[in-house]
């Protein structure tokens, strides 16, 4: 899929906001590229190499050249621009997000413009209630209609009979579930996306065994009477979220989901287990094993974090929130009531078995697992916000020990592998697509330079900090406008 070229009416409006080109470009009358990004540091996400002093070229939604500052005097640009000695890389992927919430339809595209902003150029929606929407989105983002990161989406996920997630592929034997994947054939769906909730093992593995057949990559999570085993033989491309990893530690795995199956045991007694009993050195084994079979990973985590450490960060001012809409928070709420009501002791273990999930991520890249980013944001997970979240989820891979190139190539390059759009797309090179973040500092350094933001490239076009600037404080002033218009809504209604 390519995003196509940003629509010119959209642009100019960026433009006259205050994106001038400067006084070199200007005198400038010769035509050769839309923009030439020069004094500027190149990072290769595949190798870590840096190339200072450096000019990139961008043509229409296009990378032109690559090449060493000789070049500014033979090759001339519309506009000329000064990256001024920073850091460049590609445009970050954020490869597990919800848009969801059949109320929250413009809350959640009202936040396209700010991923954006945080360099985020591309994101894989992990499907929802807002499937069909989503469907539309995307294509909306290619066309240039609206400006938002591109998508890659699953539409809607297969999951059992009378699960508890809104908006679900019901599927309960074999009709069904072809019934579903030919309902998301039509819908030209990215991949696609498959949890237990109440979905028995034997159709879960069915299902991911008949998707791989028709040509998707599958991601899933891992039933909980099923072995990690059983899914990564039938053929899964993904694992989401590294919580699962924790089964690979243990030596007993398909005894605990017998028992879980006949009744002896429960699952909240063998997620403890899965703690108490986890051998690192067979948990390396088995991940030399998937990435042997090319399962890919996306940690997630996050999500965990913020739960298993609520007591100790307030988030009563978190600046993101003037982003989002009191309705888009009112969810956040059931996690916060039933985090409220753990002991001590719980506590303690939560964050014991945060602990012990974030590790995993070195031995995971070690082992040479495909380790993709993703920070799971959604109106359903406290406090993981869309967009920053990502940036939350990379430094937290930094401090599970990390190395800055591995985290950046989880962040960018990793997600085009394992979309297969690797030779389009996330690196800076001749004829790729061009989205590109300019960073302050280096990344390569530490991690948090990605939170530093001089300028984004968005499908060719370059947004400079004032540009940023103002698409965050258009998103902020929406958020406003909607929870005034909502308020007001309900104010009547309380009236009538």
């Amino acid at each position: 899929m390519y995003k196509k070229t940003l629509s010119l009416s959209i642009f100019a409006a960026l433009v006259l906001t205050g994106c001038q080109a400067d006084t070199q470009a200007q005198q400038i009358t010769k035509t050769q590229y839309d923009v030439i990004i020069y004094n500027a540091n190149v990072i290769d996400v595949e190798t870590g190499k840096i190339r200072v002093n450096a000019v990139i070229a961008l043509d229409d939604d296009k990378i032109a050249l690559v090449g060493d500052e000789s070049l500014l005097d033979t090759n001339q640009a519309t506009r000329m621009f000064d990256a001024e000695n920073k850091y460049v890389i590609p445009g970050l992927w954020d490869m597990h997000v919800h848009f969801e919430g059949e109320n929250l339809i413009k809350d959640n595209a009202d936040l396209f413009p700010v991923y954006i902003a945080y360099g985020i150029t591309t994101v894989r929606d992990a499907a929802s209630d807002l499937g069909e929407q989503v469907l539309d989105w995307r294509d909306q983002i290619n066309s240039g209609e609206i400006l938002g990161p591109q998508i890659y989406t699953a539409g809607r996920k297969l999951e059992g009979i009378d699960s508890i997630w809104k908006g679900d592929l019901e599927i309960g034997n074999t009709k069904e579930l072809n019934d579903a994947l030919d309902y998301l054939d039509l819908k030209d769906v990215d991949f696609i996306k498959m949890t237990a909730n109440t979905l028995e093992p034997d159709l879960f593995v069915e299902g991911v065994k008949a998707s791989k057949a028709r040509g998707y990559k599958v991601s899933a999570h891992i039933p909980q009477k099923a072995t990690v085993e059983m899914v990564v033989d039938a053929g899964v491309s993904s694992i989401e979220h590294a919580s699962y990893m924790l089964r690979l530690g243990i030596p007993n795995e398909a005894e605990l989901i017998a028992k879980i199956n006949a009744g002896e045991i429960k699952s909240s007694a063998a997620r403890k287990l899965y703690v108490s009993e986890f051998d690192q050195t067979l948990a390396n084994k088995r991940y030399q094993a998937l990435a042997a079979k090319g399962v890919a990973i996306t940690p997630t985590l996050i999500g965990g974090k913020q739960l298993a450490y609520l007591d100790e960060n307030d988030h009563a001012d978190d600046d993101f929130k003037k982003y989002l809409t009191a309705e888009f928070m009112s969810h956040y709420a059931w996690r916060i009531e039933r985090m409220g009501k753990r002991t001590p002791e719980q506590i303690q273990a939560s964050k014991a078995r945060y602990q012990l999930i974030a590790s995993q991520i070195p031995h995971l890249e070690e082992a040479g697992v495909l380790v993709m980013a993703g920070s799971d944001s959604a109106a359903l997970n406290t406090f993981v916000y869309p967009a920053m979240a990502l940036h939350e989820e990379l430094t937290l891979f930094q401090d599970a020990g990390v190395k800055p190139l591995q985290i950046l190539q989880a962040a960018t390059i990793n997600g085009a592998k394992f979309m297969g759009v690797k030779d389009i797309i996330a690196t800076i090179a001749v004829n790729k697509e061009a989205d590109l973040v300019i960073l302050n500092s280096n990344p390569l350094v530490d991690i948090h330079a990605t939170q530093d933001i001089f300028a984004v490239v968005n499908n060719g076009q370059l947004l400079e900090r004032k540009v940023l600037d103002k698409l965050l404080a258009t998103a902020a002033k929406q958020k406003i406008e909607l929870d005034v218009t909502r308020a007001n809504d309900s104010a009547v209604d309380v009236r009538l």
